[in-house]
């Protein structure tokens, strides 16, 4: 499990090597070249966030005990992706305004005006995504939690399970001697009844050869 999720950190490493790359490149290519950059990079990037999702299954089969340390490396790559994110919308919105320009010629304070409007709103678009982000960590790790419950109960239903099992072993063996010492009981009753009955057949024989005996004289 874990080797395949050390698969995806190195696709993922080279990916967003490519992408930090091909975004540092856009603002000087010619403008028919940065179009075509800006979708490959969009195309780039929805494969890095599917290498995540990959990744973020990988990291919940994890047994619990080894999970701790795979997690921080996911929120790690998120905040790399994140900042990914953020770098493209920069560049992007420099290029919209250089084409922007190019339609319309100079426009001066207009379109810095305009820009630092829209780098505002990125930078809100960001902190609502980092609270979204956030939000999402917190039902991660309460999944996990309620995972490890379920495993401890889990645990716990077996163990009763095998101490209920061995009560009834031990109920039956306890059933098994109780029959065999009543049989033994049984037979020395038996075995005392036969003597004494012998013992008075005996004194009877006795006494009888003995009446005999004194008849005779």
């Amino acid at each position: 499990m874990s080797s395949d999720f050390e698969g995806y950190e190195q696709d993922f490493a080279v990916l967003s090597a490519e992408i930090t790359n091909k975004i540092a490149r856009v603002p000087r290519l010619p403008p028919d070249e940065k179009k075509q950059m800006v979708a490959n990079v969009e195309k780039q990037l929805e494969e890095a966030k599917e290498l995540l999702e990959q990744m973020d299954l990988e990291v919940r089969e994890i047994p619990p005990q080894s999970r701790g340390m795979y997690s921080n490396r996911m929120r790690s790559y998120k905040q790399e992706m994140g900042k990914l994110e953020t770098d493209f919308k920069r560049s992007r919105i420099a290029y919209s305004d250089e084409v922007r320009n190019e339609l319309l010629g100079d426009g001066g304070n207009s379109s810095e005006n305009q820009r630092a409007h829209l780098l505002d709103n990125t930078e809100r678009l960001e902190r609502s995504s980092r609270r979204l982000e956030a939000g999402y960590q917190i039902a991660v790790e309460t999944e996990q939690i309620g995972q490890e419950m379920l495993e401890n109960l889990s645990h716990d239903r077996e163990k009763i399970q095998r101490a209920r099992e061995r009560l009834r072993e031990t109920d039956a063996n306890l059933g098994k001697s109780s029959r065999v010492l009543t049989g033994m009981l049984r037979r020395i009753i038996q075995n005392r009844i036969l003597m004494v009955i012998l013992g008075i057949i005996l004194v009877i024989t006795i006494l009888m050869a003995i009446t005999f005996s004194v008849r005779r004289h």
